[in-house]
């Protein structure tokens, strides 16, 4: 298969098996998006979702969460791990909305990542997901399946990224990042050996069937 053949092929098998793709993170507004996905660092979806629903009864907007204190956040969110950091980041980045921002979460790209403990990735997470503006965060999943597709080399997830938004359509990122997210949690992991035909999911045993030895997949 030729990259332009693989991009094909992977829009329209991404799309019959996840034509629907729910945000994995339970939220009500761009703010509780913000917070939860800053909670999922190190940290899985699910345990996110069981600890922000006391976060948010407690503090569901950015001046209630800047008035609790740092060990009112810690004690709720310990179970998501670096709890220390996380707490300190929450309630310094919802006293910052509340100063610069009027409460607001902004959506501006730039503005996001000057919050702290909000890097790029979550950034355009709240970007895509919160505004719908049109970006392609990558995670672990994103960036090992991007490999293993032929699609990057990899060499760190900002190549990862800068390589998948040239090669898909502008209007599939948001939707695709996820689908993407999905397909590699279920049936293309970490631990899986995913190479051609013999050894491969159904999307590398397509991509990859001319394949004759195993893809080293290089690491963020």
């Amino acid at each position: 298969m030729t990259k332009k053949e693989r991009v094909s092929y992977l829009l329209a098998e991404l799309e019959k098996e996840y034509p629907e793709t729910p945000i994995p993170l339970n939220h009500t507004d761009p703010f509780t998006l913000l917070v939860a996905v800053l909670l999922s660092a190190q940290c899985t979806d699910e345990r996110v979702n069981q600890v922000t629903p006391a976060l948010f009864t407690k503090a569901g907007d950015p001046g209630a969460m800047a008035r609790l204190s740092r060990e009112e956040i810690l004690e709720i969110v310990r179970p998501c791990g670096l709890g220390p950091a996380k707490s300190k980041n929450i309630k310094a980045l919802s006293e910052i909305l509340v100063r610069d921002y009027a409460g607001e979460v902004p959506a501006d790209l730039e503005a996001l990542e000057g919050l702290p403990g909000v890097g790029h990735k979550t950034a355009q997470v709240v970007m895509a997901q919160a505004f719908g503006e049109p970006s392609f965060p990558v995670d672990t999943h994103i960036h090992r399946l991007a490999q293993r597709w032929g699609l990057t080399n990899g060499k760190n997830v900002g190549q990862t990224e800068r390589d998948l938004k040239r090669l898909f359509p502008q209007t599939s990122w948001n939707k695709l990042h996820l689908q993407i997210i999905f397909y590699g949690r279920e049936h293309c992991t970490a631990r899986r050996v995913c190479d051609g035909k013999a050894h491969g999911c159904g999307v590398c045993q397509v991509i990859n069937a001319d394949r004759q030895r195993p893809k080293r997949v290089k690491k963020a």
